[in-house]
């Protein structure tokens, strides 16, 4: 593990609840202060965008999505065809989709966020 991602890490740990929710305009989502600073340390926006736009899209399925992104293992890759997956669902082992990445230039091996009344948030800020 580098330094970059033992510091995102530690970092995250200090977020508890938010002072600011930020808003994605295209699709009216908010995600918090958290995720903001998740999204310019690790340059993944396009992450936040993903899980807020499939996420709202399950709402009607849930009020209450967990988005679980992980990096496979070497087998799993191989099997699987993909280098990342995030799995939705609705924190009870009901897995709504799966979204399968080839490519992913995410530092993190595993990151869990929540998406509860139109907002998406690390699960501290619950």
């Amino acid at each position: 593990m580098n330094d970059k991602v033992k510091k995102i890490k530690a970092d995250l740990q200090h977020f508890c609840g938010t002072e600011m929710f930020f808003k994605i305009p295209l699709i009216g989502t908010c995600f918090t202060d958290g995720l903001q600073y998740l999204a310019k340390e690790a340059e993944c926006y396009w992450l936040i965008t993903d899980a807020s736009v499939i996420a709202k899209s399950l709402s009607k399925r849930s009020s209450f999505i967990t988005i679980d992104f992980k990096r496979l293992s070497e087998k799993e890759r191989l099997e699987k065809q993909c280098e990342a997956i995030i799995n939705y669902s609705d924190g009870n082992d009901k897995i709504f989709e799966t979204h399968r990445y080839n490519v992913t230039d995410f530092p993190l091996d595993e990151l869990r966020l929540f998406f509860v009344d139109n907002t998406l948030m690390l699960p501290s800020e619950y």
